[in-house]
Protein backbone atom coordinates (compact mmCIF):
# COMPACT_ATOMS: atom_id res chain seq x y z
CA UNK A 1 0.00 0.00 0.00
CA UNK A 2 0.98 3.38 -0.79
CA UNK A 3 2.08 5.44 2.31
CA UNK A 4 0.37 9.21 2.57
CA UNK A 5 3.13 11.17 1.59
CA UNK A 6 3.63 9.20 -1.84
CA UNK A 7 -0.26 9.13 -2.51
CA UNK A 8 0.15 13.11 -2.03
CA UNK A 9 3.77 13.67 -4.13
CA UNK A 10 1.05 11.53 -6.97
CA UNK A 11 -1.66 13.94 -6.63
CA UNK A 12 0.04 17.20 -7.21
CA UNK A 13 1.77 15.74 -10.01
CA UNK A 14 -1.54 15.06 -11.62
CA UNK A 15 -2.64 18.30 -11.25
CA UNK A 16 0.70 20.27 -12.48
CA UNK A 17 0.24 17.69 -15.61
CA UNK A 18 -2.86 19.34 -16.05
CA UNK A 19 -2.15 22.51 -16.38
CA UNK A 20 0.44 21.47 -18.93
CA UNK A 21 -2.10 22.01 -21.89
CA UNK A 22 -4.23 19.44 -23.52
CA UNK A 23 -4.70 15.72 -23.00
CA UNK A 24 -6.87 13.14 -23.76
CA UNK A 25 -10.39 13.45 -23.70
CA UNK A 26 -10.54 10.40 -20.97
CA UNK A 27 -7.57 12.18 -18.87
CA UNK A 28 -9.28 15.31 -18.72
CA UNK A 29 -12.70 13.59 -17.52
CA UNK A 30 -10.56 11.75 -15.08
CA UNK A 31 -9.55 15.45 -13.82
CA UNK A 32 -13.06 16.24 -13.63
CA UNK A 33 -14.56 14.04 -11.63
CA UNK A 34 -12.11 14.23 -8.79
CA UNK A 35 -12.55 18.00 -8.44
CA UNK A 36 -16.13 17.06 -8.97
CA UNK A 37 -15.75 14.87 -5.70
CA UNK A 38 -13.55 17.16 -3.81
CA UNK A 39 -16.44 19.70 -4.00
CA UNK A 40 -19.30 17.36 -3.00
CA UNK A 41 -17.31 15.90 -0.04
CA UNK A 42 -16.82 18.99 0.95
CA UNK A 43 -20.57 20.44 0.60
CA UNK A 44 -21.48 17.62 2.79
CA UNK A 45 -19.34 18.55 5.77
CA UNK A 46 -19.57 22.41 5.48
CA UNK A 47 -23.60 22.58 4.57
CA UNK A 48 -24.51 23.65 8.28
CA UNK A 49 -22.19 25.80 9.50
CA UNK A 50 -24.23 28.88 9.66
CA UNK A 51 -22.23 32.35 8.66
CA UNK A 52 -18.75 32.01 8.99
CA UNK A 53 -15.54 34.57 8.81
CA UNK A 54 -12.48 33.28 6.56
CA UNK A 55 -9.16 34.23 8.27
CA UNK A 56 -6.34 34.20 5.98
CA UNK A 57 -2.38 34.21 6.61
CA UNK A 58 0.85 32.41 6.99
CA UNK A 59 1.49 29.24 7.60
CA UNK A 60 4.84 30.24 8.55
CA UNK A 61 4.32 31.91 12.07
CA UNK A 62 4.99 30.16 15.06
CA UNK A 63 2.70 30.14 18.48
CA UNK A 64 5.30 32.94 19.75
CA UNK A 65 4.94 35.25 16.92
CA UNK A 66 2.95 38.71 17.33
CA UNK A 67 0.87 37.76 14.28
CA UNK A 68 -0.02 34.19 15.48
CA UNK A 69 -0.71 35.89 19.36
CA UNK A 70 -3.06 38.33 17.22
CA UNK A 71 -4.53 36.10 14.64
CA UNK A 72 -5.69 33.78 18.27
CA UNK A 73 -7.19 36.82 19.61
CA UNK A 74 -8.92 37.35 16.31
CA UNK A 75 -10.49 33.74 16.26
CA UNK A 76 -11.90 34.51 19.96
CA UNK A 77 -13.64 37.55 19.08
CA UNK A 78 -14.90 35.77 15.69
CA UNK A 79 -16.39 33.38 17.75
CA UNK A 80 -17.89 35.37 20.68
CA UNK A 81 -19.59 37.00 17.81
CA UNK A 82 -21.20 34.08 17.24
CA UNK A 83 -19.67 33.42 14.05
CA UNK A 84 -17.82 30.12 12.93
CA UNK A 85 -14.14 30.73 12.16
CA UNK A 86 -12.75 29.09 8.80
CA UNK A 87 -9.36 29.16 7.63
CA UNK A 88 -7.26 26.98 5.27
CA UNK A 89 -6.82 24.58 8.65
CA UNK A 90 -3.32 24.30 7.95
CA UNK A 91 -0.62 25.80 10.93
CA UNK A 92 0.63 29.44 11.48
CA UNK A 93 -2.12 32.02 11.28
CA UNK A 94 -4.83 29.21 10.01
CA UNK A 95 -3.95 27.33 13.38
CA UNK A 96 -4.14 30.73 15.47
CA UNK A 97 -7.51 31.58 14.31
CA UNK A 98 -8.76 28.26 14.87
CA UNK A 99 -7.40 27.74 18.34
CA UNK A 100 -8.56 31.53 19.39
CA UNK A 101 -12.09 29.85 18.21
CA UNK A 102 -11.88 26.52 20.18
CA UNK A 103 -10.65 29.22 23.49
CA UNK A 104 -14.06 31.04 23.42
CA UNK A 105 -16.17 27.49 22.91
CA UNK A 106 -16.83 28.48 19.57
CA UNK A 107 -17.19 27.00 16.60
CA UNK A 108 -13.71 26.04 14.36
CA UNK A 109 -13.66 24.67 10.73
CA UNK A 110 -11.42 24.12 8.52
CA UNK A 111 -10.61 23.47 4.36
CA UNK A 112 -7.01 21.97 3.82
CA UNK A 113 -5.10 21.69 1.18
CA UNK A 114 -3.11 18.94 0.69
CA UNK A 115 0.43 19.56 -0.11
CA UNK A 116 3.65 17.42 0.29
CA UNK A 117 5.57 19.44 2.57
CA UNK A 118 2.14 21.37 4.42
CA UNK A 119 -0.68 18.59 4.46
CA UNK A 120 -1.47 18.37 8.35
CA UNK A 121 -4.59 20.25 9.51
CA UNK A 122 -4.15 21.94 12.57
CA UNK A 123 -5.18 20.21 16.19
CA UNK A 124 -8.15 22.94 16.50
CA UNK A 125 -10.56 21.92 14.15
CA UNK A 126 -14.30 20.55 15.03
CA UNK A 127 -14.18 19.97 11.25
CA UNK A 128 -12.26 19.63 8.44
CA UNK A 129 -12.08 18.56 4.77
CA UNK A 130 -8.80 17.63 3.23
CA UNK A 131 -9.04 19.15 -0.29
CA UNK A 132 -6.48 18.34 -3.60
CA UNK A 133 -6.99 21.61 -5.58
CA UNK A 134 -6.39 25.08 -4.44
CA UNK A 135 -9.00 26.22 -6.61
CA UNK A 136 -11.69 24.54 -4.97
CA UNK A 137 -10.90 25.43 -1.69
CA UNK A 138 -10.79 28.99 -2.64
CA UNK A 139 -14.83 28.17 -3.99
CA UNK A 140 -15.19 27.05 -0.16
CA UNK A 141 -13.78 29.68 1.77
CA UNK A 142 -15.96 31.80 -0.22
CA UNK A 143 -19.23 30.31 -0.38
CA UNK A 144 -19.42 29.63 3.50
CA UNK A 145 -18.04 33.14 4.46
CA UNK A 146 -19.61 36.28 5.52
CA UNK A 147 -16.22 38.63 6.10
CA UNK A 148 -12.93 38.11 5.35
CA UNK A 149 -9.60 38.96 7.72
CA UNK A 150 -6.37 39.04 6.10
CA UNK A 151 -3.45 38.47 8.37
CA UNK A 152 0.48 39.00 7.46
CA UNK A 153 1.23 35.95 4.81
CA UNK A 154 3.16 35.33 1.38
CA UNK A 155 1.90 34.89 -2.29
CA UNK A 156 -1.02 32.68 -1.47
CA UNK A 157 -2.26 35.00 1.02
CA UNK A 158 -2.17 37.87 -1.44
CA UNK A 159 -3.80 35.81 -3.64
CA UNK A 160 -6.63 35.30 -1.91
CA UNK A 161 -7.08 38.80 -0.70
CA UNK A 162 -7.18 40.13 -3.95
CA UNK A 163 -9.34 37.42 -5.09
CA UNK A 164 -11.83 38.24 -2.33
CA UNK A 165 -11.82 42.04 -2.94
CA UNK A 166 -11.86 41.74 -7.11
CA UNK A 167 -15.42 39.08 -6.47
CA UNK A 168 -16.70 42.09 -4.37
CA UNK A 169 -16.06 44.67 -6.90
CA UNK A 170 -17.34 43.23 -9.80
CA UNK A 171 -20.26 42.12 -8.26
CA UNK A 172 -20.06 37.93 -8.29
CA UNK A 173 -20.42 37.89 -4.65
CA UNK A 174 -22.06 40.28 -2.26
CA UNK A 175 -20.37 43.24 -0.65
CA UNK A 176 -19.34 42.01 2.39
CA UNK A 177 -16.02 43.55 5.04
CA UNK A 178 -12.91 42.23 4.26
CA UNK A 179 -10.51 43.38 7.31
CA UNK A 180 -6.42 43.76 6.75
CA UNK A 181 -4.08 43.08 10.11
CA UNK A 182 -0.92 44.55 9.88
CA UNK A 183 -0.57 48.09 9.25
CA UNK A 184 3.06 48.14 8.98
CA UNK A 185 3.51 44.90 7.35
CA UNK A 186 0.77 45.82 4.70
CA UNK A 187 2.26 49.08 4.40
CA UNK A 188 3.57 49.17 0.67
CA UNK A 189 0.24 47.25 -0.17
CA UNK A 190 -1.84 49.92 0.72
CA UNK A 191 0.31 52.65 -0.99
CA UNK A 192 -0.16 50.65 -3.77
CA UNK A 193 -3.57 50.58 -3.70
CA UNK A 194 -3.73 53.96 -3.72
CA UNK A 195 -1.50 54.21 -6.81
CA UNK A 196 -3.86 51.98 -8.10
CA UNK A 197 -6.69 54.97 -7.87
CA UNK A 198 -3.91 57.77 -8.47
CA UNK A 199 -3.50 55.93 -12.45
CA UNK A 200 -7.24 54.93 -12.63
CA UNK A 201 -6.80 51.39 -12.39
CA UNK A 202 -9.52 51.10 -9.64
CA UNK A 203 -12.18 53.44 -8.39
CA UNK A 204 -11.46 55.64 -5.50
CA UNK A 205 -15.19 54.00 -4.58
CA UNK A 206 -13.14 50.54 -4.42
CA UNK A 207 -10.80 51.80 -1.64
CA UNK A 208 -13.87 51.38 0.98
CA UNK A 209 -14.06 47.77 0.57
CA UNK A 210 -11.21 47.09 2.72
CA UNK A 211 -10.67 48.12 6.32
CA UNK A 212 -6.25 48.32 7.31
CA UNK A 213 -6.40 48.04 11.21
CA UNK A 214 -4.27 46.87 13.95
CA UNK A 215 -6.79 46.93 16.06
CA UNK A 216 -8.55 43.57 17.19
CA UNK A 217 -11.59 45.71 18.50
CA UNK A 218 -12.25 47.85 15.10
CA UNK A 219 -12.00 44.29 12.91
CA UNK A 220 -14.69 43.64 15.00
CA UNK A 221 -17.15 46.74 14.81
CA UNK A 222 -16.73 46.74 11.17
CA UNK A 223 -17.56 43.15 10.47
CA UNK A 224 -20.52 43.02 13.18
CA UNK A 225 -21.91 46.28 11.46
CA UNK A 226 -21.48 45.29 8.08
CA UNK A 227 -21.65 41.18 7.88
CA UNK A 228 -25.02 41.14 8.39
CA UNK A 229 -25.68 42.71 4.64
CA UNK A 230 -24.93 39.81 2.99
CA UNK A 231 -26.28 37.63 5.76
CA UNK A 232 -29.93 39.50 5.05
CA UNK A 233 -29.68 40.43 1.56
CA UNK A 234 -31.21 36.74 0.38
CA UNK A 235 -32.56 34.85 3.42
CA UNK A 236 -31.78 31.18 2.88
CA UNK A 237 -33.66 28.31 3.60
CA UNK A 238 -32.57 26.06 6.39
CA UNK A 239 -32.00 22.72 5.66
CA UNK A 240 -32.02 19.26 7.19
CA UNK A 241 -29.36 16.94 7.51
CA UNK A 242 -30.01 13.52 5.51
CA UNK A 243 -29.09 9.94 6.46
CA UNK A 244 -28.72 9.00 3.18
CA UNK A 245 -25.65 11.27 2.68
CA UNK A 246 -23.88 10.77 5.68
CA UNK A 247 -24.86 14.19 6.54
CA UNK A 248 -24.93 15.63 10.69
CA UNK A 249 -25.18 19.23 12.13
CA UNK A 250 -22.15 19.87 14.13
Amino acid sequence: MEDKKEITVKENHEEKVFYEGPHSRWREFLFINTVVFDFIKSFRTLHFLGPCVTVFGSARFKDDHKYYRQARSMGAAIANSNFTVITGGGPGIMEAANRGAKDANGKSVGCNIVLPHEQKHNPYLDEWVNIKYFFVRKVLLTKYSHAFVVFPGGFGTLDEFFESVTLIQTGKIAHFPVVVMGLEYHNKIQQHIQLMVNEGTIAPRDLDLVLFTDSVEDAMAHINKHASKRFDAAPRKKFRPLRLLWEKIS
